[in-house]
């Protein structure tokens, strides 16, 4: 955001495929099944605009594993945790300023629905 813009500069990984075993339901955890996440992570981006240089900026790789190890690990029972537990993990590891992270499990097991997934998305400033 060196440019004076008001648009913070982000880095956005969309569509990351994981398979966990979150859910309240005993068959989710047993089971497990697909998730989909969308991050995006607020950082001044100039430098690394300028050097060209991976060192000055945030390796999509390590955000890559960051959140596949969320999704993978543990197991919760809401989406709304595991969310949280992403964007802490994000804030805790990376130099980033905000994070906003979008948690959607395909095909939710609601009786008698028809849905393609359910989501939560959160956003986090870094205190």
């Amino acid at each position: 955001m060196a440019d004076g813009s008001t648009t913070p500069d982000r880095i956005i990984l969309e569509g990351m495929q994981f398979y966990g075993f979150h859910g309240v339901n005993a068959e989710e955890r047993a089971l497990g099944q697909p998730y989909l996440v969308d991050l995006s992570v607020e950082l001044d981006l100039s430098r690394a605009a300028v050097s060209d240089r991976l060192e000055d900026t945030v390796n999509y790789t390590h955000l890559y594993r960051a959140v596949r190890d969320v999704v993978e690990g543990d197991p919760r029972n809401l989406l709304e945790s595991t969310a949280q537990s992403i964007a802490d993990r994000v804030l805790s590891e990376f130099p980033v300023k905000a994070v906003q992270v979008r948690l959607k499990k395909p095909k939710p097991p609601i009786r008698g629905s028809a849905i393609d997934y359910a989501a939560v998305e959160i956003y986090r400033v870094r205190d």
